[in-house]
């Protein structure tokens, strides 16, 4: 187990990065990452695979909601990634590469693998080892983490020294029509955490009074929480957990 960095705990999380629509600053995009730091927030991004098995910094599988292109994300190299532009903003999709450089230690930086197997199962490897080689030699705080535990422990094997932990969450049928039932019903209980050398969790802050979430904490597991969304809300999260993703309000900066 590596321990997570104590900045974790200290600066809020910008879900997606410091975005905002309604300024020409989308999520993660490199505006919205540099916003965070101008903001003083730590940064939580997405990465998936491309067709040529690198990672970039994109949320969904499909390119449609947020780019003029239809289709996969990892039908197309990076080099094509680069290429297509983010509605709304001049930005194209950056590689984890390019955001790396451009973060540069400033700010912790959590990085969210999006699982590639559908189905939480053991078809992973190629975008845990890509986000691996992508940190060698990175100089700052960063964490990984993933709903997979199989691609948390891919990824465990190749940067063993990187922090990493789990995003979890209740594992409604409804939210997850994809998966079997016995599959979400297993994750639920989060049963993966010592296996995968966890040092934390991100849960869901809307599920965070789960008696598995407080065994954890106990057992000295770090408590994440997404996403939240108003200051009420991070309030009520904060009784339970160590730290914040949020987005759509100013969360505040702990004096240090």
């Amino acid at each position: 187990m590596t321990p997570l960095p104590p900045e974790f705990l200290t600066k809020p999380l910008a879900h997606r990065g410091l975005h905002d629509l309604s300024r020409g600053v989308l999520e993660n995009s490199c505006a919205a990452f540099e916003a965070a730091i101008a903001g003083g927030y730590g940064i939580e991004l997405d990465v998936q695979l491309t067709a040529d098995d690198h990672a970039v910094v994109f949320h969904d599988y499909r390119l449609d909601r947020m780019t003029p292109d239809t289709g996969l994300v990892r039908k197309h190299s990076r080099a094509e990634l680069a290429h297509i532009p983010l509605l709304g903003g001049s930005e194209t999709i950056p590689s984890l590469e390019s955001v790396l450089e451009l973060v540069a230690g400033r700010t912790p930086l959590l990085i969210e693998i999006k699982d590639q197997d559908g189905a939480m199962m053991h078809d992973v490897g190629p975008l845990e080892i890509a986000v691996a080689k992508a940190l060698q030699g990175y100089k700052g705080p960063v964490a990984v983490m993933s709903f997979n535990p199989h691609a948390v422990e891919v990824f465990a094997a190749a940067a063993p020294d990187v922090p990493r932990g789990l995003t979890t969450c209740a594992y409604q049928p409804a939210d997850w029509p994809h998966l079997p039932d016995e599959v979400f019903a297993h994750l639920r209980d989060v049963p993966h955490y010592d296996r995968v050398g966890a040092s934390f969790i991100s849960h869901l802050a809307q599920d965070l009074a789960r008696p598995r979430v407080a065994e954890l904490k106990d057992q000295g597991a770090k408590v994440l929480c997404w996403t939240i969304r108003s200051q009420a809300d991070e309030d009520t999260a904060r009784k339970v957990a160590h730290n914040v993703t949020f987005e759509g309000y100013a969360a505040v900066v702990p004096a240090s």
